[in-house]
């Protein structure tokens, strides 16, 4: 024991006595964006060096405070246009990109050539079959070879190809709650697929992101609830993919609550075998032993949006029918946490070494 302690104390100070490491954010002026600076910016090992907007190129430099008055003194940092150019060593060695599908899509590659390592939030390196893009996304893919190279960022899944690549394709929030409730009942060859997974997911409005949109406004999502996206919302094809699914055995509704941030998603599954409620819950703590981010909870208590809302943290917890062969998922993270940013900070301590909790709790 003592040995190991040791390890760990030289470890803790080797990475310290490094230099922080340089890294550029585009897309600050976002919802995401506001997430990653807030966490970035009281992470240990992390210099902020340049904070950048894609929406609104050639204009202006702005505060950070002017975007987001929450931030006014957490960085002194300006928001720049992107530019593409200034991206590049030493300025910075790892960048974030809180951005449109498509931006990512033009940007990624280039940074990667140039010896970045980019953590990407948007869809655009998250589906391996670059065929799928127009379907799900609308748009033509044209990096076979980026997507090739990407890793799924979902750290409970993928921790050890995270900590070498190059570019990691974060994942979408609804599809992270999904997975982290699927995951583990998948691996264990209880879930009776071809029985149907329904999935009824429900989301705070900032997961539609910053941009108006007449469905957005205050007066057509207070005191309202809608389902939205149904069979082709861009969250199905990389739930699938990550769970090794067919399209035909799993059903998504995602829905708008009047929230700011959260989502809780309640997955109905037929099991192989009747299962009790311990032998259920072993399946999701032997998963999940190593995972800090994520809880699961016992005695017949369901999460809440509350209990996660502005963490870090996925809560799982479940319910189980008499016969012990209908079971009841229900996920709860914060979509611009767990669901985004502080997933990507995850990301990012798996490639620099650091807990994996670094700078998250």
């Amino acid at each position: 024991m003592g040995a190991v302690i040791e390890q760990q104390v030289r470890e803790v100070s080797g990475r310290a006595a490094k230099a922080p490491v340089r890294v550029a954010i585009v897309g600050a002026t976002g919802y995401v964006g506001r997430e990653l600076v807030a966490i970035l910016a009281r992470h240990p090992g992390v210099r902020l060096k340049a904070l950048m907007s894609s929406k609104h190129p050639g204009r202006e430099q702005i505060l950070l405070s002017d975007a987001h008055p929450v931030l006014r003194t957490v960085s002194e940092l300006t928001v720049r246009p992107l530019d593409a150019e200034e991206l590049a060593p030493p300025e910075a060695e790892i960048v974030f990109l809180a951005t449109p599908h498509e931006v990512s899509h033009d940007l990624a590659p280039r940074l990667v050539e140039r010896g970045l390592r980019v953590i990407d939030l948007s869809g655009a390196f998250r589906l391996k079959d670059a065929a799928a893009y127009p379907r799900w996304y609308g748009f033509e893919h044209r990096e076979p070879a980026a997507l090739a190279q990407a890793v799924y960022g979902l750290p409970e899944l993928n921790a050890e190809a995270v900590r070498t690549a190059r570019l990691v394709a974060n994942p979408g929030c609804y599809a992270t709650s999904i997975i982290l409730a699927l995951a583990p009942l998948l691996k264990a060859e209880v879930v009776n697929a071809t029985s149907g997974i329904i999935c009824d997911a429900k989301s705070g409005a900032s997961g539609a992101g910053r941009s108006a949109k007449d469905e957005l406004l205050f007066a057509n999502v207070n005191e309202n609830c809608r389902a939205y996206g149904l069979f082709r919302h861009r969250h199905v094809p990389e739930s699938l993919q990550a769970l090794q699914l067919a399209e035909e055995s799993f059903i998504f509704t995602p829905h708008l609550l009047p929230l700011t941030r959260g989502i809780l998603s309640t997955i109905y599954v037929r099991l192989t075998r009747p299962l009790t409620s311990d032998e259920v819950r072993e399946i999701f703590a032997r998963s999940y032993a190593s995972a800090p981010l994520v809880r699961i909870y016992e005695d017949g208590r369901l999460p809440e949006i509350r209990a996660v809302a502005n963490t870090a943290y996925a809560d799982l917890g479940f319910a189980l029918d008499a016969s012990g062969q209908r079971l009841v998922v229900v996920s709860a993270l914060d979509n611009l946490g767990k669901g985004a940013a502080s997933q990507a900070v995850e990301n990012l301590n798996l490639m620099l070494g650091y807990p994996q909790d670094t700078a998250l709790k």
